[in-house]
């Protein structure tokens, strides 16, 4: 039984390390409802400029997630102060309703393409404000409470 779990443990902690992960941070929203007035601001620095990198939003949903899609912004400020913009769109339901993701029970985690096989050539501390830019159909204004986000995150990756 002792042989058994020392194996166990073994492998679990062999196969959870990543060689390619560099930096993965993660913020909560406050019971569960992301206000459009408050985005999730991130930083990192020490990156390699002569590597390349896959960067990824990670989102995290529950069950009360009321839509398919979802329309995110995302800025990036490099060390010499210039920003790139830019608007996503991703989907996070089949047409059944069946949710995207990985996750058992309620809380689905997705793991969104941002940026491919960049290199981040200067080196210093970089930016990463992201916010949604969820609205109902026919409606000019946006939503203010997106409702069923859970935890909003970022990952770079080396690239493969």
């Amino acid at each position: 039984m002792l042989k058994q779990l020392c194996i166990g443990l073994v492998l679990t902690a062999a196969f959870s390390c990543s060689d390619t992960l560099v930096v993965s941070q993660y913020h909560t929203v406050d019971a569960g409802k992301w206000n459009a007035d408050q985005p999730m601001d991130f930083t990192f620095s020490e990156i390699d400029s002569l590597s390349r990198y896959d960067m990824f939003i990670t989102i995290r949903n529950d069950d009360s997630y009321p839509y398919s899609n979802l329309f995110l912004i995302a800025e990036m400020g490099l060390p010499g102060g210039q920003t790139t913009r830019d608007t996503l769109e991703y989907e996070m339901a089949l047409p059944s309703g069946e949710w995207l993701g990985k996750g058992y029970g309620s809380i689905k985690e997705n793991k969104l393409w941002y940026k491919e096989n960049i290199i981040l050539p200067v080196n210093g501390i970089y930016t990463l404000q992201i916010s949604h830019a969820m609205r109902k159909n026919g409606a000019s204004d946006g939503i203010q409470e997106l409702q069923g986000i859970t935890d909003v995150g970022f990952e770079i990756e080396k690239s493969k």
